[in-house]
C-alpha cells in the first residue's frame, strides 16, 4: 500500500474511485450523480495541485487506486491555517487501515503547510466513519439540521475539527 500525492496521469483512475465511493450512499453526490468527464477531472487535479494550501493524496494498491483524501484551504488571509478535508475509501479495502494512513499523511502535510485547523462533516448516520473521525482526534463541533435530503428525507451532519 502506498500513500502519495495524486498526480495528473490519475485523472481517470481517481475519477473512477471517487465514483465508487459515491456508492456508498455517505458522499455528497448520489451515486451516479457525478457527470465530471476525465478532462474535467484533470483540470481539477492541476489546480489543487498548483495551490499551496490544498493536496489529494490517494492510497495506491497494486497499481488501482483504493482510497483518498482531500484537503481545501481556504483562500484568504483570514481562513488559510484552515482546510476542510474530504475521505473516501473503497468498501472492499475498508478495516484495514487505510483511512488512518492517510489521515496521518494529512496531519504531516498540514504541519509541513501551516494548516492547523482541519475540518470535516459526516452524515449523523454514518456511525462508522463519526468513530474513525473520534478516533483520529477529531472533535464534535456542531450538528448541521437538515443539511442533506437523501431519498426524499432529511439527514442531519455533524460538524467536526481538528487543531494541530
Amino acid at each position: 500500500m502506498i500513500i502519495r500525492p495524486i498526480e495528473v496521469i490519475d485523472a481517470e483512475k481517481f475519477l473512477e474511485l471517487s465514483k465508487k465511493v459515491d456508492e456508498s450512499g455517505f458522499m455528497l453526490y448520489e451515486p451516479g450523480e457525478k457527470k465530471t468527464t476525465v478532462a474535467q477531472q484533470r483540470t481539477l487535479i492541476e489546480k489543487i495541485l498548483s495551490e499551496n494550501k490544498s493536496i489529494i493524496f490517494v492510497a495506491e494498491f497494486e497499481n488501482k487506486l483504493v482510497g483518498f483524501i482531500v484537503a481545501l484551504s481556504g483562500n484568504v488571509l483570514r481562513n488559510q491555517h484552515s482546510a476542510y478535508l474530504v475521505l473516501g475509501v473503497l468498501e472492499d479495502f475498508q478495516g484495514q487501515g487505510i483511512a488512518t494512513k492517510l489521515f496521518k499523511r494529512i496531519f504531516e502535510w498540514a504541519k509541513e503547510n501551516e494548516v492547523s485547523r482541519l475540518e470535516l462533516t459526516v452524515i449523523k448516520d454514518n456511525i462508522k466513519a463519526f468513530n474513525l473521525y473520534r478516533n483520529m482526534g477529531f472533535v464534535l463541533e456542531g450538528e448541521k439540521v437538515h443539511s442533506l435530503k437523501i431519498n426524499g428525507k432529511f439527514v442531519n451532519e455533524y460538524y467536526l475539527y481538528k487543531l494541530l
